[in-house]
């Protein structure tokens, strides 16, 4: 349990902290609740749609050696910025920096500064 809440809480951070570097995306209002609604948008998103995304994409997914799931990230949190209303992404192009952002930046403090598996 304390590993689901503190993986949310470093995604949360990370959405905070790509929000400030990309001028492209931007959190208004509140950034912690903003971020922590985007955060459980994007989530809800990825449980719900993105399994089918993958399934109806598959043949591109494997001519492109999986890149394409890039763009599938991409296309989720377009959504979610339609969806979050203080949460907005300029262009598909913001979207799939944001998302290899969000990867590299979650990754980074799941391993150097919160290392989860002392949690688990």
């Amino acid at each position: 349990m304390i590993y689901s809440i503190i993986k949310f809480l470093i995604t949360v951070i990370s959405i905070m902290i790509i929000g400030g570097l990309l001028p492209g995306v931007r959190i208004k209002g509140s950034s912690f609740i903003t971020a922590t609604l985007t955060a459980i948008i994007i989530a809800v998103l990825n449980y719900l749609i993105y399994p089918f995304m993958v399934i109806i994409t598959l043949p591109v997914t494997f001519l492109t050696f999986g890149l394409f799931l890039l763009v599938l990230n991409a296309l989720i949190i377009q959504i979610a910025s339609w969806i979050v209303p203080n949460f907005e992404v300029d262009s598909f192009g913001w979207a799939f920096f944001f998302g290899l952002l969000l990867s590299i930046i979650t990754f980074f403090l799941e391993t150097f500064i919160f290392p989860i598996g002392v949690f688990a």
